[in-house]
């Protein structure tokens, strides 16, 4: 198949399961088209079977805003057309199952019908729930898609109860690499960071409120107090500044490293021991996923979608959102209990395995034959 793929190409998780799927496609031999506006962030070296149209939008005076939307459309029906693509997958319903909607319609004047597949991701629909202003193009573009994903459970129910969909939603979930994400021996890492041994707490997320990663400091406050440790805290966002001024108040400077963003995450992962997500909401937790992949277990809260990722009792922890006392609790009790810890570890990883894309890419494609009718 020669497949176009329209994500945002940022470190998000939407945008790192479109490049991954693309990836993964292409190593199974289909033709893969990225059609967005930068290259995106996992796509870092040549592959066969990739290709990327990047999308430019013109900066006119008259214009307060880039017409982007328009662009993007215009740069859809040129890669369709001259590409000879045959469906198109989008992901994220704002603003991209819409302008797809778009895009087909043009098309339709050219004598060429482009099955598009939109898939959602959590923000689109509960960012719509706060501001329903949205809601008329989105509940749209959902129901004129040929065939719709969700990648939780939790996120189609939301879905189902926010907006009248007549569209059969099916639930494809995120899924690992394992080829990337496992486990390896990078003690010296682990020496640089927690020289005397302590354990190493991490979190990693684009720093927004949604995030809750004051809860993380706080959490971690209590925990340094009962266990020798250090956490890392990866990404970068708008909660940044505050997060450092914390941790200056709580006088936690010396055993907490602020690293940015950074592409191995998985290297920052092996010398990890345990993982929090204390967020208010996640549609499914890919970050999660992959420190289980590395054999780290997961403290989070119960929001969203991560249930269905991270067991409670099992492969970690969840606790109501805001819990601090909870989720310091219970990161206490596996730091100082490594036999319960180790077992851990082996259910994380266990879980994840769940998740493999060499399960996951099948169903897409057997999704894929299904939309275009073979």
């Amino acid at each position: 198949m020669k497949i176009g793929i329209v994500c945002y190409p940022t470190f998000g998780g939407s945008g790192v399961v479109a490049t991954e799927l693309g990836l993964g496609l292409a190593d199974k031999g289909h033709d893969v088209h990225f059609i967005t506006y930068k290259r995106p962030v996992r796509l870092t070296s040549f592959h066969a079977n990739v290709y990327f149209h990047e999308v430019t939008a013109m900066d006119y005076p008259l214009f307060e805003y880039t017409p982007y939307e328009t662009s993007l459309a215009s740069k859809l029906v040129d890669v369709i057309r001259y590409e000879k693509l045959d469906l198109l997958h989008v992901h994220y319903a704002i603003p991209h199952a819409a302008v797809a909607y778009m895009a087909k319609q043009i098309l339709k004047s050219y004598g060429i019908n482009i099955p598009v597949v939109t898939t959602l991701h959590g923000t689109d629909i509960t960012l719509v729930g706060n501001d329903h202003s949205f809601a008329p193009v989105v509940e749209f573009s959902i129901n004129e898609s040929d065939g719709v994903t969700a990648v939780s459970e939790q996120l189609r129910q939301e879905t189902l109860n926010t907006f009248k969909i007549t569209k059969d939603i099916r639930v494809i979930y995120n899924f690992i690499d394992f080829s990337r994400f496992r486990k390896t021996n990078k003690d010296h890492f682990r020496k640089a960071i927690a020289p005397d041994g302590e354990k190493i707490l991490v979190h990693i997320s684009n720093f927004r409120k949604v995030k809750r990663v004051e809860d993380v400091i706080h959490v971690f406050d209590k925990v340094s107090k009962k266990v020798k440790s250090k956490l890392l805290m990866i990404g970068d966002g708008p909660e940044r500044k505050h997060m450092e001024e914390l941790c200056r108040t709580l006088n936690l400077c010396d055993e907490i490293r602020f690293l940015g963003k950074q592409e191995a995450v998985e290297e920052l992962l092996a010398i990890s021991d345990l993982f929090l997500l204390p967020s208010e909401n996640e549609s499914f937790g890919l970050v999660a996923l992959e420190a289980m992949a590395c054999e780290v277990p997961v403290i989070s809260s119960n929001a969203g979608g991560l249930p269905e990722v991270n067991i409670d009792g099992v492969t970690g922890y969840l606790c109501d959102v805001g819990d601090v006392n909870g989720m310091a609790q219970r990161c206490i009790e596996l730091l100082q209990d490594e036999e319960s810890l180790a077992i851990f570890r082996k259910n994380a990883y266990n879980q994840a395995k769940m998740f493999d894309i060499k399960q996951v890419l099948p169903q897409y494609e057997e999704y894929y034959m299904q939309v275009l009718g073979r």
